[in-house]
């Protein structure tokens, strides 16, 4: 039986693989930080829970022990002024983490990326798994270096490296998408006029890869995961806003998108809050992204649960 160690385990992502793991035959060591688990999965016999902190390696050396595989998802996200932050919490913290995995010989270490550390890519010309690129977010450049190290720092070792580039995650509990939801009930929910082609998959089809990535022999390198369709933020948005009863979005200037999140910004630092949206947030979206799924298709997840958001519009 593997023991996997997720980090993150309170978070978004981290908490829905937590609950799509619980019942395989699976021991789960889920790492926390200041946030507790939500749901009752620390009371299961197959699952322990540990408090580290990233920012001290020593730390980590006892829910390291014995891990066979890794999945990292910690981090700091709905914060203001992530340029200040994101180069300590993304590339070093997941340095300290990634020595201390090396060193305890872990086998495999999954970390959760997307293709945006490639720049701007569309249907045409797909994120293909290079690591030479200069996208423009703060978010993609420290996640793109995180790829570097993960790369770099296992070459040699026991250690397999796994970077799983996604594309946006659809479906209700994931926090974006309820964020819109949100936005759009109230008359709030804005996009910019010009069209921007993005990747989208399934929650279920998300989770999936990622246990595949998991549990597979032979699994290695940088894999796009995303789903058949080819679309447009816009139409995603329309159509998402039109299944949930709202008005479509706003078609808005990306300037007062800006202003708005500066906004955001704002009362975060001051009220020491989240920021729902981060002006970061809106140049990593600005550029459209799509991946080469080629990779995950053969290796990881040949048959997907819903091939377009349209077949999976239902999950919103």
């Amino acid at each position: 039986m593997k023991t996997v160690l997720i980090t993150g385990a309170a978070g978004n992502l981290g908490g829905l693989l937590s609950e799509y793991l619980k019942d395989c035959e699976v021991q789960l060591n889920l790492m926390v930080h200041k946030k507790p688990l939500k749901s009752g999965i620390e009371k299961l016999p197959n699952v322990k829970i540990f408090k580290a902190d990233l920012h001290d390696p020593d730390s980590l050396d006892l829910p390291l022990q014995n891990v066979d595989v890794v999945v990292h998802f910690a981090g700091v996200l709905f914060k203001h002024n992530p340029e200040k932050f994101l180069p300590v919490t993304n590339v070093i913290y997941f340095k300290n983490l990634l020595t201390k995995c090396i060193e305890h010989q872990v086998k495999r270490v999954i970390l959760i990326s997307f293709p945006h550390v490639e720049g701007e890519t569309t249907p045409d010309n797909p994120a293909t798994g290079r690591l030479d690129a200069s996208p423009t977010s703060i978010h993609a450049k420290t996640r793109l270096e995180e790829e570097k190290l993960l790369i770099k720092l296992c070459n040699g070792t026991v250690t397999e490296p796994v970077s799983l580039r996604v594309g946006m995650v659809y479906g209700r509990g994931i926090l974006m998408i309820d964020g819109a939801r949100w936005f759009a009930k109230y008359f709030m929910l804005g996009v910019w006029e010009k069209p921007t082609w993005i990747h989208l998959i399934s929650t279920i089809d998300y989770l999936e890869a990622n246990k595949q990535a998991i549990f597979k022999d032979n699994i290695k390198g940088i894999y796009h995961i995303g789903d058949e369709g080819v679309q447009t933020l816009q139409q995603f948005l329309d159509d998402a806003t039109h299944h949930w009863g709202y008005k479509k979005p706003w078609r808005m200037p990306v300037g007062l998108i800006m202003a708005a999140a500066g906004m955001f910004e704002f009362f975060s630092k001051v009220f020491n809050i989240r920021s729902p949206l981060t002006r970061d947030f809106i140049r990593i979206g600005l550029p459209s992204y799509y991946g080469d799924t080629s990779r995950m298709r053969k290796e990881l997840l040949p048959v997907l649960k819903y091939k377009t958001y349209k077949e999976g519009i239902h999950t919103l």
